[in-house]
C-alpha cells in the first residue's frame, strides 16, 4: 500500500487553491518557482496560507530564527541526502 500524499497541479488550480499559489509564486519569485510543500500544502489551503508567513519569518536570518541561513541550508542539504531526496 502506498501512503504518499499526492502534489497538486498549480495548471490545475482553481478557487482558494489557485489563491494559494499564485502567492507561493509572488513569494518565491515568479512562475515555475513552486515547493512542493506548497503543493502538498494545497490539500489544506487554510492552513498552509498560515503555515507560509510562520516559516518564512522563523527560517530567514533576523527574522526570529536562531539559525544563519548558510547553516540552515547545510542542515537541508544534508537531511536531503540522509533521505535520498534531490534538492
Amino acid at each position: 500500500m502506498d501512503c504518499r500524499v499526492t502534489i497538486k497541479d498549480p495548471e490545475k488550480a482553481t478557487g482558494i487553491e489557485k489563491l494559494l499559489f499564485e502567492g507561493g509564486e509572488t513569494l518565491r519569485g515568479g512562475p515555475g518557482k513552486m515547493p512542493n510543500s506548497f503543493r502538498v500544502g494545497a490539500h489544506v489551503p487554510f492552513i498552509q496560507m498560515m503555515l507560509v508567513p510562520f516559516i518564512s519569518v522563523v527560517t530567514r536570518e533576523g527574522g526570529g530564527g536562531k539559525l544563519t541561513t548558510k547553516l540552515r541550508e547545510m542542515v537541508v542539504i544534508k537531511t536531503s541526502q540522509l533521505n535520498g531526496c534531490a534538492y
